[in-house]
């Protein structure tokens, strides 16, 4: 049994995990329960953890590496951490179902996100699992999305981000950097071997093979199959909490019912391939 509590919250996703404290040098058994934790539940809170950045930082790579996101502010003093820092947040990209950077080669492993300045009210963070969500869909649709790929695309974001002020990226130089990736449309997580729907309204522009008007149909069918609230659970932020979501078999979607400052830094972890 792990040192601490781990509470789930829904039937398919999410768990508070309490008796923790995310500050001290938690020995390499709690790490490896938090990493067992993560992968069983998809996202962990934690609540009432008073964290400077660099602790933020140095809890973050008890479990990797650190990927630097490509477009974002960044923190001052700790580049590796991106400021999230939005008082009007309707339409710029959070408040879509997402999954985190999948037009890179090497999606995130996941990230922890930190609360740092919260509205009187609002600004929720939910969060689906999308293992729950294949299993969901009928065996002769997943028969056919296991022979599928799809291209990602990091255009449509950055785009948005520039638009927002979030971002001073030149857009032609980011797509030189990071052209146009496929992944499946179905990966098995690399740890607990589930199949997981792995398509997203940020990034995902196409499936590979299909004609437009099969892409119109059933894109727009995938990306909105997350909405189903039996996959989903919502986290109300207080200060001092955490989110660690595992960006491999989560979507998380940001509620922009705010108009007070809302500040968040994130921290995430390199990934691998999907296969």
């Amino acid at each position: 049994m792990p040192p601490f509590d781990i509470r789930p919250v829904c039937g398919s996703i999410g768990a508070e995990v309490h008796g923790i404290d995310l500050a001290s040098d938690l020995p390499p058994e709690s790490i490896a329960a938090l990493r067992r934790a993560l992968v069983e539940h998809v996202v962990l809170f934690f609540r009432r953890q008073e964290l400077t950045p660099a602790q933020h930082l140095a809890f973050a790579r008890r479990f990797g590496e650190i990927s630097v996101a490509p477009f974002g502010p960044k923190h001052p003093d700790h580049p590796e951490i991106t400021v999230l820092d939005q008082t009007t947040p309707k339409g710029e990209g959070a408040d879509t179902w997402h999954t985190d950077n999948t037009f890179m080669q090497e999606p995130p492993l996941g990230s922890i996100l930190r609360a740092v300045q919260l509205p009187p009210l609002g600004g929720d963070t939910c969060f689906a699992n999308m293992a729950a969500a294949y299993e969901a869909l009928s065996p002769p649709l997943r028969g056919f999305l296991e022979g599928l790929r799809a291209e990602h695309d990091i255009a449509k974001t950055l785009r948005q981000a520039i638009r927002d002020g979030h971002s001073d990226a030149e857009l032609g130089e980011m797509q030189r950097r990071y052209p146009a990736v496929s992944h499946p449309v179905v990966r098995t997580h690399p740890e607990s071997r589930r199949k997981i729907l792995f398509v997203n309204g940020n990034f995902t522009t196409r499936l590979l093979g299909l004609s437009e008007r099969e892409n119109q149909a059933l894109l727009s069918f995938l990306v909105d199959h997350v909405r189903a609230p039996e996959y989903q659970c919502r986290f109300r932020w207080e200060p001092g909490s955490l989110a660690f979501w595992d960006n491999r078999s989560a979507q998380h979607y940001g509620v922009p019912d705010y108009s007070a400052r809302r500040i968040m830094h994130r921290v995430t972890l390199a990934g691998d391939r999907p296969a």
